[in-house]
């Protein structure tokens, strides 16, 4: 049975992407709604939950309440003890995945549609009953800790754990949502459950699926699944008070190389000049060897081996962030080129050129991430949450092309202030 999935997942994931993908809407019986895309030709279904609000709901004093509740997920379920659940989804040849984030939790399944019954049912226990079983507690809280005492030794962790911090201060965002190893030590099986009661909730619920699914199936199956799910949940976080001011903040970290995160305000994924800010992004540090940044810090300079940039609105806070690393006698000189590349873009803008690189790259590179039932799922539910419209798909390229030289050049002047901008490097720099 599990060859069988292998064999049917290769072949999925072979298909080309059409150049439409068709969307319904579908609102169960009991009121739940999901974007479902009908593809029979291949008996196997992807389904995509995702609840709004993520490890953010963390209570206070319990960070890392959330991240430990979903990894326990899969760890006994109803009746069934931790290795009698994954018996149960290996023996129906059906693939769950749990994940957390600031804003997000994810359920993914895959299963065949002869055995979707029952591989839901399982699911369904996993989600609405699950054990938290105390030997399963322990053993899944070490994991955690284990994880959290190797990123205390990570000079990107460490980047990412002090940015965000002088980011967002007190704020879940200002830190890391596993929690620490003594708020983690801390939790008890009902920290746990209340925060299991306050993320997995019907009123921050979004659902795709793709495959062998009529629009009724797909109803009776969200009600079965999801149906029992309380039907309000936690609080959600207030919006984020970005702290950071323009600067540079050493950690000390005995390594040859520097690791250098930077960044300041970004821009909000619903304003109107987002794909402006995107197609920017492109030509400045989000276009690979064709960036800006690329170019300035490593092809010419050879400081480092990558340097990139990234926009990142958050729910409830836009950073627009970068990073570098470099050995310690050049990280002072690969900050001074980044910020120098900054202040020109601000200042001069990009060329024609350029823009029509970065328009052909992502208007390109587009349909390759529909390879599959399970991608254009994932891509369906984050649309969803970022409230785009159904046909989004169909009208992406179009807002790309859209994007003329003379938005992204006001848009540079606006959004990029290299001022503001805030260097957190980690390591033993020199010169800086």
């Amino acid at each position: 049975m599990i060859r069988f999935l292998s064999a049917i997942l290769v072949i999925v994931f072979a298909l080309p992407v059409q150049a439409g993908v068709e969307i319904k809407e579908v609102t169960s019986p009991g009121g739940i709604k999901a974007w479902l895309v009908e593809e029979p030709s291949i008996p196997f279904v992807a389904l995509e939950v995702r609840f709004k609000g993520g490890a953010s709901l963390d209570a206070p004093g319990k960070r890392g309440a959330t991240n430990l509740m979903v990894g326990l997920l899969e760890e006994g379920a109803g009746d069934l003890d931790s290795q009698g659940f994954a018996e149960a989804a290996e023996a129906l040849a059906a693939q769950f995945s749990y994940d957390v984030g600031d804003d997000t939790l994810s359920v993914s399944a895959r299963f065949l549609t002869e055995n979707r019954d029952a591989a839901v049912q399982l699911l369904r226990s996993s989600i609405i009953e699950p054990r938290f079983d105390p030997q399963a507690v322990e053993r899944v809280r070490a994991q955690v800790l284990a994880s959290i005492r190797s990123s205390e030794k990570d000079p990107d962790e460490i980047a990412s754990r002090s940015f965000d911090a002088l980011a967002f201060g007190e704020h879940p965002y200002g830190s890391q949502y596993a929690g620490t190893q003594e708020s983690v030590a801390a939790l008890t099986r009902e920290d746990i459950i209340a925060a299991h009661d306050g993320a997995m909730a019907r009123d921050r619920l979004f659902v795709s699926a793709v495959g062998d699914i009529t629009a009724e199936e797909l109803g009776f199956l969200l009600d079965d699944l999801l149906g029992e799910l309380p039907a309000e949940g936690a609080k959600m976080p207030v919006q984020a008070e970005l702290m950071l001011e323009g600067g540079t903040t050493v950690v000390e970290f005995d390594t040859p190389q520097s690791v250098a995160l930077f960044g300041h305000e970004g821009i909000d994924r619903h304003d109107d000049d987002f794909f402006a800010a995107y197609v920017l992004n492109v030509i400045l540090g989000g276009g690979g060897f064709e960036s800006r940044l690329m170019e300035e810090v490593r092809v010419k300079r050879g400081l480092t081996y990558g340097v990139y940039s990234y926009l990142a609105p958050k729910d409830h806070a836009a950073l627009y962030i970068g990073s570098v690393s470099s050995a310690n006698d050049r990280i002072a000189e690969a900050v001074d080129v980044i910020r120098s590349e900054w202040a020109h873009i601000a200042k001069d803008g990009v060329t024609e050129e350029e823009l029509a690189k970065a328009k052909a790259l992502l208007t390109g590179a587009y349909p390759l991430r529909f390879d599959g039932n399970e991608s254009i799922a994932r891509i369906m539910v984050g649309m969803q949450m970022d409230d785009l419209p159904i046909d989004y798909i169909a009208t992406r390229n179009d807002k790309v092309n859209a994007v003329t030289l003379e938005d992204v050049n006001r848009v540079a002047s606006e959004l990029l202030r290299p001022e503001d901008l805030h260097f957190v490097i980690v390591g033993k720099p020199e010169g800086v």
